[in-house]
């Protein structure tokens, strides 16, 4: 079993943006996603987005997304982990996905 230490939780920022409502249905709690670091960004010069499978779901917001974007630039992306922990449909959608990264411990 890999061990992980919780890292941050935050919504998909987005969301309304991207394919999210075309993959949806398949989004679920403990869905496992990925983060790409997006240089060149016009909007965020630390811009990392969120992937399910090829499908772009959104970004990390903003405001929390200065290291995380370090560590991906430095070719660290595989020290995360990062799943779905909430799926509310019944919410706005920036407010529907909430993720979970976590490190993942060396072992």
């Amino acid at each position: 079993m890999e061990k992980s230490i919780y890292y941050m939780d935050c919504h998909i920022a987005g969301f309304k943006y991207w394919d999210g409502a075309e993959v949806f249905n398949h989004l679920q709690i403990g869905t496992p996603l990925r983060l790409v670091r997006e240089k060149g960004n016009a909007y965020d010069a630390e811009a990392v987005s969120i992937y399910w499978k090829e499908s772009k779901l959104g970004y990390i917001p903003s405001s929390m997304n200065t290291d995380i974007s370090k560590f991906l630039e430095m070719g660290y992306g595989q020290i995360f982990k990062v799943t779905i922990n909430r799926v509310s449909p019944e919410k706005e959608p920036n407010s529907q996905i909430g993720i979970v990264i976590k490190i993942r411990q060396r072992i």
